[in-house]
């Protein structure tokens, strides 16, 4: 599967607006991708990319390549367009994430999906994230992914 993650810039953050998730996935995935947009104005580490297979838009990730004071680097957004959903871009475009990150150097890769997510839980498993505790942190699951 062709995937390509392509930084969002003024030519095509537009068009990342109006990636979506499905009505019933709002509960999990509930920020729009504008929010993620206008918070990555604030937050200075946000990377943002748009994932694209074959000339298509078909998803959007925010991560901070910058470790936090424990080391670890985050995922705080990641989704596939609700049009997109159950093609396998989410595992191919995770997977180009991930070899961007360990390239980058970030060892420890963190991510967090609400409990009920149980698409996200099995993507994030089989990629290897395993979960950091039991307990929900601010309504998620929190995992982690060591790249060493």
């Amino acid at each position: 599967m062709e995937i390509r993650l392509e930084a969002v810039s003024a030519e095509n953050w537009y068009a990342c607006t109006g990636l979506k998730v499905k009505t019933e996935q709002l509960n999990v995935f509930p920020a729009p991708v504008v929010y993620w947009i206008a918070e990555s104005k604030f937050m200075e580490h946000f990377e943002l990319r748009a994932i694209i297979s074959r000339g298509s838009l078909v998803g959007f990730i925010v991560f901070c390549p910058e470790p936090d004071e424990e080391g670890n680097c985050w995922i705080p957004a990641f989704m596939i367009d609700e049009r997109h959903q159950g093609k396998g871009y989410g595992k191919a475009a995770m997977k180009k994430l991930l070899e961007h990150m360990r390239a980058i150097n970030c060892k420890r890769v963190m991510i967090g999906h609400r409990p009920e997510n149980l698409v996200a839980a099995n993507l994030y498993e089989s990629l290897g994230f395993m979960k950091v505790t039991e307990q929900i942190v601010d309504g998620e699951i929190i995992r982690l992914l060591q790249l060493v």
